[in-house]
């Protein structure tokens, strides 16, 4: 299939005009006549799997590469985020959430959802669902309470202390994403707000689970890579590690 033609139906099923401004999503190069056969769905394009392909691939990434790719690129980004059954109505799903509402109304980033679990209970889901062995909580509540909404943001939301404001606003006790920073921190402790810090990559996985289901339905060949997170935990309980340092 035609690189051309391809582009038609992604942005049928993934309209362009629903990323956030300024957000640099669609294809990346210039050439649109070229022949694909098979679509890599990935988080991330890193140089080593650019390398790897060619140009008969076309990679379909969520984050845009901090490189020029010379492989065929199209980058969906915040308007999977936004769109219905996107990445945020995708951890919802992941986690038993019922979606009430958007969370950001203005964009239409995050939802606004309802919970059967009590806290003790979700976050142990959590961890179990999205592969996290720790968890970073402000304010955790008391193991047997149920809360009453839960805000959610794939990705990146606690970095950004306006929506640690806006749950405040919004009456939530609890607010669930992922990049957790030192003053989001602070101000979620000042306003009583619950936060779990379910990490920017690991919160983005059901999306792109998605994401890949979505692509597949075109009907060429489709490949989804989940990466690892792009760091290593050191710990220095563990002796081995020292023996090798030394």
């Amino acid at each position: 299939m035609k690189v051309i033609e391809l582009i038609k139906i992604i942005e049928d099923l993934i309209p362009k005009e629903l990323a956030l401004k300024d957000d640099k999503v669609g294809y990346l190069q210039q050439n649109s006549n070229i022949n694909i056969e098979k679509i890599k769905v990935v988080m991330d394009l890193y140089p080593k799997d650019d390398l790897n392909s060619n140009e008969n691939e076309l990679f379909i990434t969520h984050h845009h590469p901090l490189f020029i790719p010379k492989t065929p690129t199209y980058v969906i980004h915040s308007n999977w985020d936004v769109i219905s059954g996107g990445a945020n109505d995708a951890l919802a799903k992941i986690l038993d959430l019922k979606v009430l509402d958007n969370f950001d109304k203005k964009n239409g980033i995050g939802r606004i959802c309802s919970c059967q679990l009590n806290f003790k209970e979700f976050l142990k889901l959590v961890s179990e669902k999205l592969s996290l062995p720790n968890i970073n909580v402000v304010n955790p509540l008391d193991d047997d309470v149920v809360p009453d909404k839960i805000a959610i943001v794939s990705g990146f939301g606690l970095s950004n202390m306006e929506y640690v404001k806006l749950v405040k606003k919004k009456n939530v006790s609890l607010f669930l994403s992922g990049d957790l920073i030192h003053k989001v921190a602070i101000l979620g402790g000042d306003l009583d707000i619950c936060l779990i810090d379910a990490n920017h990559h690991k919160s983005e996985i059901p999306g792109l689970i998605e994401l890949y289901n979505l692509i597949s339905t075109i009907g060429l060949d489709t490949e989804l890579i989940i990466q690892n997170i792009p760091w290593k935990t050191i710990n220095f309980e563990n002796k081995d590690i020292f023996n090798r340092m030394g």
